[in-house]
């Protein structure tokens, strides 16, 4: 393995906090100079929905937003950087002059097949469209299955069930910070009040976004705190249920459905 073979693609975590890529901190500074994430997108070469989505997934897995935005959609939306936005690319510039040192040391003292193993693993991800960072409140243990609660934002919780080994090898105890994982296809919408359903989870948002295909359409779904739970449901429900952007809709995951994460 030569220098050509791999790239230094520098990123910061600390804990459960997400990885930092350079293509996000050009993003985030591309908003804050110009303001839009539209003017962003364009800039950096990236679609409006692929900005978008990277500004979800930020806002998902910090515990404060770092851009707060109004959607406008491809016409433009106003969109601002928080200070927390502001030092998180300042700590990515601080080290990025060392990564490519740290890198060329690791690679003369890696063989090849050790080498090419690392970084497939590190650089593995994950396919539930969704993960949301919070710390977990509650724990109700059952002789197989336990049911842990995660605080994601104030007043907003997701539960999820578990094996009771599962509960064991992951070490989970309240306190701790877990992300939760959950595919699109899991969450289900409803509009109207006085619902009744099974499922464990039933949280209030309302629409941000809405990106029709040919067969589904994916809808976004603001539920507070600068969290985003997307789902993906058939264009033909989404058009039975007049979903439309502002629409208020309530997101209902099955408890089984979520997966948590920990570091």
């Amino acid at each position: 393995m030569t220098g050509r073979d791999i790239s230094a693609s520098v990123s910061l975590k600390r804990g459960l906090s997400p990885k930092v890529s350079l293509e996000r901190v050009a993003l985030i500074q591309a908003i804050d100079e110009l303001g839009s994430i539209t003017a962003a997108a364009k800039r950096l070469g990236l679609s409006y929905k692929g900005a978008w989505d990277i500004v979800q997934a930020l806002n998902n897995l910090f515990e404060a937003p770092l851009i707060e935005a109004a959607p406008g959609g491809r016409a433009g939306g106003a969109a601002t950087v928080t200070e927390r936005g502001r030092d998180v690319a300042a700590a990515f510039h601080r080290v990025q002059s060392e990564i490519d040192a740290a890198l060329a040391k690791l690679e003369a003292g890696l063989s090849g097949e050790t080498a090419r193993d690392l970084f497939w693993s590190l650089g593995m991800r994950t396919s539930a469209r969704n993960a949301l960072r919070g710390q977990i409140s509650h724990i109700t243990a059952g002789a197989v299955s336990s049911e842990v609660s995660l605080a994601i934002a104030a007043g907003v919780e997701i539960v999820a069930v578990l094996t009771k080994t599962s509960v064991e090898d992951l070490g989970l105890k309240v306190g701790a910070p877990a992300i939760a994982l959950i595919k699109s296809s899991f969450v289900i919408l409803a509009k109207g009040e006085n619902l009744r359903t099974s499922a464990r989870n039933q949280i209030a948002g309302h629409v941000v976004g809405r990106e029709d295909g040919a067969v589904n359409s994916e809808i976004a779904v603001d539920i507070g705190a600068g969290k985003t739970l997307v789902a993906t449901i058939t264009v033909e429900s989404a058009q039975a249920l007049e979903i439309a952007v502002g629409d208020s809709v309530t997101a209902l995951i099955k408890a089984p459905h979520v997966i948590l994460a920990v570091e």
